[in-house]
C-alpha cells in the first residue's frame, strides 16, 4: 500500500452569484494558485457553481419562486462546456478537485445539490448527490440516493465527500468509512440565518472533528462566504438583507487530523485559501485504540444495510408482450 503524503488546499470564498461562466473562471484561478503552491488536492464549497438559495431563508416561498427559476437556469450538468474547462484545468495543473454544483436533473426544473470528485487527469470519477436537503433547502433540491455513497480511489488516496448537514448523519459517514475512506471532503455554506445561539463555525468544526476522530482519517472542510454582491442582488426583495445575512462565526474552512485536532490555522469568515500537509500514515496508529471498522466493533451484533440502488422513477411492464411470448 502506498502511504501517501501530499499537500492539500481548501478554499473559503463566494461564487460569482448565479453566473456559471464567471464562477468557473474564479474556480480555475484558485486551482492554478493551489497547484503553483504544490497542492495535489483542492476542495471547494457546497454548490459553489453557482450559488446557494439564501432566499429560502429570508423570503416566503412565493417570493423566492422567481429565484428558484434563476438558480435552475444557472445550474449545470456534468458534461456542460463550462464544466469541461474545469476538468481541463485539473489535468493541466495535475490536481484533484472536489467541488459543489447545482446539478440539473433529468426532469425539467429539477435541481440536485451535488459534489463532484475530479481526478488529476481531468476525469470525473465520482458524483455525490446530497441525500437530504436541510430545513429550508427542501424548497430547492431533490434528494439524492444511496448509489452515490461511495469512496473513490485516487493517486493520493481514497476520497469520500458529504455536503453540509450530511456530515451529522452517522450512518452516511459510517458507510463511507466502511469503504476505506481516508480523505473526507466536507463542504458547507455560510449560514448567518441560523438560530441566535447557533455558532456555525464551531458546529462545522465539531462535525469535522467527530468524523476524523471516529474514523481516524483526515477531514478537509471548505465553506463559502456571502459576498456583498449576493446581498445586493437580493436587496430589492429583502431591504434588510445586510442585517439578515451578516453575522460573525458563520464560516469555517480548514483541516482536521485523525486525532480530531485542527491542523494549522483555519479560516473563520475570512476569504482565502488554506493549506496543510496530509500524511496518511498518521491514520494507522490511532486505529490501535479505536478501530470502529475492525477490532473495536461487533458486527455480530450490529448490521448496517445500505440501499445503493439508483432511484427508479418508473418501471414499464408490457403484459401483452409477455402473453404473446407464451
Amino acid at each position: 500500500m502506498d502511504f501517501s503524503k501530499f499537500k492539500a488546499a481548501t478554499v473559503q470564498t463566494s461564487p460569482v452569484f448565479l453566473n456559471v461562466e464567471k464562477t468557473i473562471d474564479k474556480a480555475i484561478s484558485f486551482v492554478k494558485e493551489a497547484s503553483a503552491n504544490g497542492a495535489q488536492l483542492i476542495a471547494f464549497p457546497e454548490v459553489f457553481v453557482a450559488g446557494y438559495p439564501y432566499w429560502n431563508w429570508i423570503m416566503t416561498p412565493v417570493q423566492g419562486s422567481k429565484w428558484y427559476e434563476e438558480l435552475y437556469k444557472n445550474s449545470v450538468t456534468v458534461s456542460d462546456p463550462d464544466m469541461e474547462r474545469l476538468y481541463q484545468a485539473a489535468k493541466e495543473n495535475n490536481i484533484h478537485i472536489v467541488i459543489g454544483i447545482n446539478e440539473r436533473g433529468t426532469s425539467y426544473g429539477e435541481i440536485y445539490n451535488t459534489n463532484l470528485i475530479i481526478d488529476n487527469h481531468g476525469t470525473v470519477i465520482g458524483k455525490h448527490r446530497k441525500l437530504v436537503p436541510t430545513w429550508a433547502e427542501k424548497l430547492t433540491w431533490t434528494s439524492g440516493d444511496g448509489s452515490s455513497l461511495k469512496v473513490y480511489d485516487t493517486e493520493i488516496g481514497p476520497i469520500g465527500t458529504l455536503a453540509c448537514g450530511e456530515n451529522t448523519n452517522t450512518l452516511a459517514r459510517f458507510t463511507l468509512l466502511s469503504q476505506g475512506e481516508l480523505i473526507h471532503i466536507a463542504n458547507y455554506i455560510s449560514l448567518p440565518v441560523a438560530p441566535p445561539d447557533y455558532d456555525m463555525a464551531e458546529a462545522i468544526k465539531i462535525r469535522a472533528a467527530a468524523h476524523s476522530f471516529e474514523g481516524k482519517l483526515f477531514t478537509i472542510v471548505s465553506c463559502s462566504t456571502i459576498s456583498q454582491e449576493i446581498k445586493d442582488a437580493l436587496r430589492a426583495d429583502v431591504p434588510n438583507v445586510d442585517e439578515l445575512l451578516t453575522r460573525k462565526n458563520s464560516a469555517f474552512s480548514g483541516f482536521v487530523g485523525p486525532n480530531g485536532a485542527v491542523i494549522g490555522e483555519p479560516l473563520i469568515d475570512d476569504e482565502g485559501i488554506a493549506y496543510a500537509e496530509i500524511d496518511l500514515q498518521k491514520c494507522i496508529q490511532p486505529k490501535q485504540m479505536h478501530d470502529i471498522l475492525g477490532h473495536y466493533n461487533r458486527f455480530d451484533i450490529f448490521d448496517l444495510r445500505v440501499n445503493i440502488a439508483p432511484t427508479r422513477k418508473i418501471t414499464f411492464i408490457d403484459n401483452h408482450e409477455e402473453f404473446n411470448k407464451k
